[in-house]
């Protein structure tokens, strides 16, 4: 929806704004027919500030990854968050990161340089910093969202995000606003309810999963990317993506793998009695 509003001709702001503004009014109609409006309540309006201050740069690179690159080569470098979580966990979490996920994260790169080929011009070098640029992001955030998981609801991560950078986004409206047709308009609408939805689902999906875990799921993305690149597009990845692909998955997949280790390793030790 992003890559159709784009080439239909309107601008990235205005596409933000209007994916964030349905968000609003349809969790409160939802909270407000399950009489839950007491959820919006919260006393970490600041980090919700903050989350959104990160969702916004985060949505800007993302969606400027997709207006800039092939669908399955831009969704190809988002899969990279995994391997810049394993980075973040070391830098802001100071875990310790072994041999396998310092390897994990080599060999995700590796597969970087091959889609990108760098010199080739195959891929524009722009593109492919905005796409890993909003991997980053999205790795960044997922950690932002686990911590307010311990005491705030999905809807209301959602809800708080999407009020905040609305704000933000109605301060640029007014420079790029336009008059739009039939067509734009769903394209606005249909990006504004999906969006609702997948935030929801993403949100929920880090509250009862690892970060690790849930990212892993981002990747049969990269099927739907080809499959809807090729049908609306005509544009099939070439042969480099589908040998660079590959290797970013395997990093991830270990990535989730050796976490999974870990863990077990960790609540083995716990429930362990002292003789």
């Amino acid at each position: 929806m992003v890559k159709l509003a784009s080439e239909s001709g309107l601008s990235l702001p205005e596409i933000l704004f209007w994916r964030q503004l349905p968000t609003i009014p349809i969790i409160l109609l939802l909270l407000w027919s399950t009489g839950k409006l007491s959820q919006l309540r919260s006393k970490r309006l600041g980090q919700h500030g903050m989350r959104a201050a990160l969702g916004i740069g985060g949505m800007f690179l993302n969606f400027g990854a997709v207006t800039l690159l092939p669908l399955a080569e831009a969704t190809s470098f988002n899969f990279t968050s995994a391997i810049w979580a394993v980075i973040l966990s070391a830098l802001i979490l100071h875990e310790k990161v072994g041999l396998w996920r310092w390897g994990a994260v080599a060999l995700g790169f590796a597969g970087v340089l091959v889609i990108a080929q760098p010199g080739s011009g195959q891929v524009p070098v722009f593109g492919a910093s905005v796409a890993l640029g909003a991997a980053f992001m999205i790795a960044l955030i997922s950690i932002y969202i686990r911590d307010l998981t311990k005491t705030e609801g999905s809807l209301t991560i959602v809800f708080y995000f999407a009020l905040f950078s609305l704000l933000a986004l109605a301060i640029l409206l007014p420079f790029f606003w336009q008059t739009k047709s039939a067509e734009q308009w769903f394209y606005l609408i249909a990006l504004g309810v999906s969006g609702l939805l997948g935030q929801y689902l993403l949100t929920s999906a880090l509250r009862y999963g690892s970060v690790s875990s849930v990212i892993v799921m981002d990747y049969s993305a990269l099927i739907w990317a080809a499959l809807l690149g090729w049908s609306l597009f005509d544009r099939l990845p070439p042969a480099t993506t589908w040998l660079g692909a590959p290797l970013i998955v395997g990093a991830g997949l270990l990535i989730a793998w050796r976490e999974q280790q870990l863990n077990i390793a960790r609540n083995r030790s716990h429930t362990i009695e002292p003789s």
